[in-house]
């Protein structure tokens, strides 16, 4: 859980030339994390060590001048840089005393900002876009400067990244209300532009904020609605610079959608703390009432609020951070928070499944962490680990932690959009028990999935398959309820049969005699009532039987079968119909069994997705005799309740019209 500490104040503020204006210019590092340099929006630039809260130098300009951008230490040269009056640079070193006195470069274009990083070369941006190293722009101070950005635009925010050895400067630009981004590589001097997506109407980004991982430089922006986007730049491939290149659309995620109270956000500032925190000034506290100002901690993983402390005084929406400390003007002074964000329990997690060598290893991490989560923690923290343990055993055929992901599925927060290879997963490692409770847990899995799985399931089925032989089919552990009830149904395929519901299978000999001759109707009789499919093979089949769909979506996928599995699918539904229209009491409350409804259902999609082939399939003769039986006897019973119903309407409207005696016999002619 991450932590705000008790605060201190690192020096007074100097009053801005506005009402929303701190007095700070900007807060950058100097030789280490506890040293900063402050520039305020005067005059002055002072050096201070954080942890003695008091200033070691102040560096002053002339009445009249101003600096035009926050000074910035040069690692590498011992020096300091800042930009007076958008055209001078001046450069000097912690003992000199007097900026009038130390080195200035006049430059032929205005400076937007200089930027530095711990062992890089400062990199200047100008106000037209084009950036130069300091060393090559001080070699020739009066160097033409080239156009990037058009006369219309105008530069918001701007930043370096370090990334794959090298500096990227990317800045912002706003231009009739839409807003652009230039991510522009140094040594080759490359650019590329890109478009941000419009928000709501008149709304503009209030903060950016930039850092590398994984290969992508991450972008976040906050909008005064109180969304917080997220956006990930390719450090590669990036467009020669060229006038005039093409900005590309930039994809954006929602990242936080953070409380905004009675109005949009005017003064507010995101920074991102790591891979799973982010600090936000200037937004409500979810909590608290309206009138005060909050520093905020939020978990980006969980979206929960997880530390907060209230700021007195307004609040300017500026917003630092340097070795765990947060810097931030609030009325009158400038604090310094002391923060902690410890890396989570699943970020642990996640950390050691990555090393985890074996499944026993592995199933030890994900127990202990399970043990530990709880509540909403849990429910994304079980997608999360799934996600890792599917994407690994992916890369690595040779692992597959099998139990830790039925684990994981047992504590029902999965789910097909939350993990949506680990069904396809188990196909591709015979998986059927995972596969089995997927079906069974999972409320969203898409159409293509379910037939998917039941073609495999199918192909498992056939004698000759090459997925698995019959005898291994039989060894795989499956649930005890899908069994016990196939268990039972064919207990009693070799018993004697009565007649439910209207129809026996010896039944319908009227409707076939007309196809096929009475000795046929009785030798394909038999059949029909021994499963087709062995006892786990029927079980899997059932799963999909029971996993929600909708026809019109199922229906493509169903062509993609060929004649052979649809043939065997369809005497196995024939073979359920008949069983279960003979003893209704097989199916028993709380027991996962398909309804007569749902093989109806799946019958009429398979004859409405193949019926042509069908029928020119000789092997399919009998089967669509048989199914043309048992569809003529159910037509033939829901006519007789018809008539039933009727009489039993007429029975219903008859008034008795004298008493009758409790011994006698009453005759009542139906007309």
């Amino acid at each position: 859980m991450a932590a705000l500490y008790e605060g201190y104040t690192l020096c007074g503020r100097v009053s801005g030339q506005s009402l929303s204006d701190s007095g700070i210019r900007g807060i950058e590092v100097e030789r280490d994390g506890d040293h900063v340099i402050v520039t305020d929006s005067s005059r002055s630039v002072t050096l201070y060590k954080v942890s003695d809260q008091k200033p070691l130098s102040t560096w002053t300009v002339k009445q009249g001048q101003s600096f035009s951008c926050p000074a910035v230490y040069n690692s590498q040269t011992k020096e300091y840089v800042a930009v007076s009056d958008s055209k001078v640079v001046r450069i000097w070193k912690e003992e000199d005393m007097l900026l009038e006195k130390v080195f200035k470069a006049t430059v032929s274009s205005e400076i937007w900002r200089v930027h530095s990083v711990p062992g890089g070369e400062p990199v200047v941006l100008f106000k037209s876009g084009a950036v130069r190293l300091l060393d090559y722009l001080l070699s020739a101070p009066q160097q033409p400067i080239e156009e990037i950005v058009s006369q219309e635009e105008t530069i918001w925010w701007s930043t370096n990244v370090v990334a794959e050895s090298q500096q990227f400067v990317i800045f912002t630009t706003e231009q009739k209300g839409d807003h652009f981004l230039y991510l522009q590589r140094l040594n080759p001097n490359t650019f590329q532009r890109y478009h941000l997506e419009r928000e709501e109407p008149g709304l503009s980004p209030l903060s950016f904020c930039a850092s590398y991982r994984d290969k992508h430089i991450s972008l976040l922006y906050l909008y005064p609605n109180g969304h917080l986007y997220q956006s990930a730049l390719s450090v590669r491939n990036q467009a020669v610079d060229s006038e005039g290149v093409q900005a590309l659309p930039l994809s954006r995620s929602l990242l936080l959608s953070l409380p905004v109270g009675e109005g949009p956000l005017e003064a507010a500032s995101a920074l991102l703390l790591d891979e799973a925190h982010v600090a936000v000034v200037g937004v409500p506290h979810p909590s608290a009432g309206t009138g005060k100002d909050f520093l905020c901690i939020w978990n980006t993983n969980f979206q929960t609020l997880q530390a907060g402390k209230e700021m007195a005084g307004k609040i300017y929406g500026q917003l630092w951070t340097y070795s765990n400390k947060l810097f931030i003007p609030h009325g009158k002074t400038l604090s310094v928070i002391p923060y902690e964000c410890p890396k989570s329990c699943l970020a642990s997690a996640l950390g050691k499944l990555r090393q985890a060598k074996t499944e026993e290893e592995v199933q030890k991490e994900v127990e202990g962490f399970l043990s530990r989560a709880d509540g909403p923690d849990l429910q994304l923290s079980a997608g999360q680990l799934a996600s890792a343990l599917v994407s690994r055993s992916l890369a690595n055929p040779a692992f597959y932690a099998s139990n830790v992901l039925v684990q994981l599925v047992h504590t029902q927060f999965l789910s097909h959009s939350v993990c949506p290879d680990l069904i396809l997963l188990a196909l591709e490692r015979k998986d059927y028990f995972l596969c089995q409770l997927c079906l069974q847990f999972f409320p969203d899995i898409p159409e293509a999935v379910t037939c998917a799985c039941l073609k495999t399931f199918i192909s498992v089925a056939l004698p000759r398959s090459c997925s698995m032989p019959d005898a291994d089919a039989e060894k795989v552990s499956l649930e005890p309820d899908g069994i016990s009830f196939m268990e039972a149904l064919m207990a009693g395929e070799h018993g004697e049969t009565s007649v439910q519901n209207g129809f026996s299978p010896g039944d319908g000999k009227d409707c076939s005699d007309a196809l096929r001759g009475d000795d046929a109707a009785k030798s394909s009789a038999a059949p029909e009532q021994i499963c087709p499919v062995q006892l786990h093979k029927a079980a899997l089949l059932n799963e999909v039987l029971l996993t929600a769909y909708t026809d019109t979506f199922l229906l493509p996928h169903l062509k993609d079968l060929s004649s052979q599995h649809i043939i065997l699918f369809l005497q196995y539904l024939h073979y359920l119909y008949l069983r279960l229209c003979q003893d209704a009491s097989l199916q028993k409350p709380g027991v996962r069994s398909p309804s007569v409804t749902q093989i109806m259902d799946w019958i009429c999609l398979l004859l409405d997705a193949h019926f042509t082939v069908l029928v020119m399939t000789p092997e399919a003769r009998d089967l669509l005799m048989g199914l043309h039986t048992f569809v003529k006897s159910q037509v033939r019973l829901v006519s007789e309740l018809g008539k039933m119903e009727a009489s039993f309407q007429e029975l219903d409207k008859m008034q008795v019209k004298r008493d009758v005696g409790q011994n006698s016999i009453e005759i009542i002619e139906l007309l």
